[in-house]
């Protein structure tokens, strides 16, 4: 009895390590890109963008979309995405899969159910994203960019 529940297990294990051994050479599920805006939202804010500013802190959330939203993995500025462009298509995008663990934790968006972050403090959330404004100059007035570009042109010397 017991040598046929050890085999039972060494089956069942190694079948898992196989299935994770496939699962992880699998590429990646395809992204939807979400469509941008051509401008940045001007839909009425009515949370508060002083909390917010804590919030965006406290939650981390500037560890993928930078201090301002323009730079990080997840940069949202200046090409906002759909869901920034109202407060409550926010709250939709944030409620939508609070269930449900993003297919690769690592680079999806954390859940965020009513219960770990209220309304009322996403909406303050929402406000404070609403400060940010497109500070990066264009490519052709960043001087350092200039000169990499400029001394990549030179021949090479032997």
């Amino acid at each position: 009895m017991f040598k046929a529940a050890s085999t039972i297990a060494v089956t069942t294990l190694a079948t898992t390590w196989i299935t994770v051994a496939l699962l992880a050479q699998a590429p990646a599920p395809a992204r939807q890109p979400v469509p941008a805006t051509a401008k940045a939202p001007t839909s009425p804010v009515t949370g508060n963008a002083v909390r917010g500013k804590q919030l965006y802190y406290d939650f981390s959330c500037y560890g993928c979309h930078g201090f301002n939203g323009e730079t990080g993995a997840r940069a949202f500025v200046p090409n906002w995405p759909a869901n920034l462009a109202t407060e409550s298509s926010f709250l939709a995008f944030l409620r939508g899969r609070a269930n449900q663990a993003p297919a690769q934790p690592s680079t999806g968006m954390p859940n965020y159910a009513a219960e770990t972050l209220s309304d009322a403090r996403a909406k303050d959330i929402y406000a404070y994203i609403r400060t940010f404004k497109a500070t990066a100059p264009p490519a052709d007035k960043i001087p350092t960019l200039n000169a990499i570009l400029s001394a990549a042109q030179k021949p090479r010397k032997p």
